[in-house]
């Protein structure tokens, strides 16, 4: 049982904390040291070049215990579904199922930072109470920023991370709106979608993406006067599903009733689960997959740096806001404009190659 923190005092909050150096970082996360994991995810999430320096190092450092991208210890489990369906409650009642059974449970939650604002929602813990009280669970809201190449990267990074403190079962939650699904998907083992039965998932409101994108989908709050209706909803989408080109021709993407309140049904899902890994495993597709996500995470870093690196070069900082007034204003055409910040890019790479 996790104790509240002590109350601290003023003086003592304006006390630093010890600067870590990467093999202090390296040797926490190995140990399991739960301070230093959450400082080394506030690490690899920073935007200083000198955090991304270390974190790029730290991570590199932790391939032996990570066994590597491609082939780390832990399963990545993705769920998806609409506010209101029961992810939180789900996921709760599922880690715990799976604390009871031996494991140890990391969920990562894909924040939706608003773009406005800056402000993001991080009530994870609160909604999955015996989680965030069980030493076998670490819980950690990610940040979007906004971006989907920050889910990506930072989502990518902290799962190597509490994969090498030893947690081996990661659920990646997604907010189920926009395009964040996606990106979860490309980067989890097992991607599962839950929905409801009349309450506006119905066939024709669910996007046909995201059902492609499904490993399986559950049929969630099968309880009470709603089982029925669940188990309707649960032979529609399972006609939807076959109509579809599976992605796998080793797996046919399941439809189960579940209730994460009642702990109904999430037994059989998690057996599903560890079939669709042994299949896969069998076939080789398993591996493959892993080892595609590998490739796409080097290619969305590419791109993340690249796009930091335009922003913050001097010249283009001090144009940039230039040209975006005369697209805005109609003066210039995006395409112009982008045809500018490239030769300001050119040019200072140009540059800073001369001797």
């Amino acid at each position: 049982m996790i104790c509240d923190p002590q109350p601290i005092s003023p003086h003592a909050a304006q006390v630093p904390r010890a600067v870590l150096a990467l093999e202090d970082y390296a040797r926490g996360v190995e140990a399991g040291d739960r301070a230093v994991l959450a400082r080394a995810i506030t690490l690899v999430e920073s935007r200083k070049p000198a955090d991304q320096a270390l974190a790029r190092r730290l991570l590199q450092r932790l391939l032996p215990s990570n066994l590597s991208q491609t082939t780390g210890r832990a399963y990545r489990i993705g769920i998806t579904g609409v506010p209101g369906v029961g992810k939180s409650t789900t996921i709760d009642q599922l880690g715990m199922n799976l604390i009871v059974a031996g494991h140890k449970v990391a969920v990562l939650a894909v924040d939706p930072t608003s773009r406005r604002t800056g402000g993001s929602i991080l009530g994870d813990k609160t909604r999955m109470e015996r989680l965030s009280q069980s030493q076998s669970a670490f819980i950690r809201p990610s940040p979007t920023s906004g971006t989907l190449g920050g889910v990506a990267r930072r989502t990518r990074e902290t799962m190597a991370l509490v994969e090498a403190a030893g947690f081996d079962v990661v659920i990646v939650e997604t907010v189920g709106v926009g395009q964040s699904e996606t990106a979860v998907a490309e980067m989890v083992d097992f991607f599962l979608v839950l929905l409801l039965a009349g309450g506006g998932d119905d066939l024709q409101g669910i996007k046909k993406g995201v059902i492609e994108l499904a490993d399986m989908i559950a049929i969630n709050k099968a309880d009470g006067d709603n089982i029925d209706r669940a188990s309707k909803a649960a032979a529609e989408y399972q006609g939807a599903l076959n109509i579809l080109t599976p992605v796998s021709p080793s797996w046919a993407p399941p439809v189960v009733t579940v209730s994460g309140r009642d702990n109904r049904g999430l037994d059989a899902l998690w057996a599903k689960i560890l079939d669709y890994r042994r299949i896969m495993t069998g076939t080789g597709e398993f591996d493959e997959r892993r080892r595609r996500q590998a490739v796409t995470s080097m290619h969305d870093m590419i791109t993340d740096r690249l796009l930091d690196n335009l922003r913050t070069a001097p010249a283009i900082a001090t144009r940039l806001p230039q040209l975006e007034a005369a697209v805005a204003a109609g003066r210039m055409t995006p395409a112009m404009a982008v045809e500018e910040v490239l030769r300001l890019w050119h040019e200072a790479s140009a540059a800073s190659r001369s001797p």
